[in-house]
């Protein structure tokens, strides 16, 4: 059942994503993904309690390993009951940051012996889903980047009243905005998960955790930067020039977290 684990893993990261872009965005559609991507996590939580016990002859053992991820499954029974008789969304979104954290210290318990292949096994499959956050989520704050360089130079030639069809073909100064807050909300969550899944490797792989390491202090600065910008947007309802300038901002500290800080680390190779 080793499988299991990783699949979990990345089906409950793509669930809380959604669940974050419905606190957002209120949308319905995306709701509606992340209640059945729950859904087959709770199948493949459920299944793995079957197949344990049959093999097994018992549901769980007496281990850190088997009580997260029992606390986890509970978590995720909750949410389903919740999100399909009551509908308090908010809840269920709030409640499910904390089980997804729960289910990914789950795979790396302390003081408990595993297997040495399941072990390598977990280890490479969340390297790998870090990585993969890491970098979906630099796609996306690339875009946002994209989009604000464009909103600044509209801005820019509005107010020296450049008129002209190189104006037109940038589109509007309020679809240029949505369109940078768009790939900043997805970015932002890719982003977070990543650094949560990198976090709970390196706690494992490496004889003591690098807080002050340059690449993971430069990670939660960029992180903060856009965490700053969402927050303006989504609860003071803040948006213009400032904020355009902000998420560039935002780009070349990750730029710099990428290129510059990737050179001093102690134990990243990108």
């Amino acid at each position: 059942v080793n499988w299991i684990y990783p699949i979990t893993i990345v089906l409950y990261s793509l669930s809380v994503f959604c669940y974050f872009i419905d606190f957002l965005q209120n949308n319905r559609k995306v709701n509606r993904v992340a209640f059945w991507l729950l859904s087959v996590v709770w199948l493949l939580q459920t299944g793995y309690f079957i197949i344990r016990a049959i093999s097994l002859g018992q549901v769980l053992a007496i281990s850190s390993l088997d009580g997260l991820f029992f606390y986890a499954w509970t978590v995720v029974t909750v949410s389903l009951v919740i999100n399909w008789y009551f509908r308090v969304d908010f809840i269920v979104f709030f409640t499910n940051l904390v089980g997804f954290a729960m289910l990914a210290f789950s795979l790396f318990p302390r003081n408990i012996d595993r297997l040495e292949a399941l072990h390598s096994l977990l280890s490479l499959e969340l390297l790998l889903i870090h990585i993969s956050f890491i970098f979906l989520s630099y796609a996306a704050f690339t875009l946002a980047f994209a989009y604000s360089i464009m909103y600044v130079i509209q801005h820019q030639m509005l107010k020296r009243k450049k008129w002209g069809k190189r104006l037109q073909r940038f589109g509007s100064l309020t679809s240029l905005d949505k369109m940078a807050f768009i790939f900043t909300m997805i970015g932002a969550p890719l982003l977070l998960i990543g650094i949560i899944q990198g976090y709970i490797w390196a706690t494992v792989q490496l004889d003591e955790f690098q807080w002050f390491d340059p690449k993971v202090l430069s990670s939660f600065l960029t992180l903060l930067i856009y965490l700053v910008y969402l927050y303006n947007r989504v609860v003071k309802h803040k948006q213009g020039y400032g904020f355009a300038l902000l998420n560039i901002a935002g780009f070349l500290v990750l730029c710099i977290n990428y290129f510059l800080s990737s050179q001093y680390t102690s134990f990243h190779l990108w």
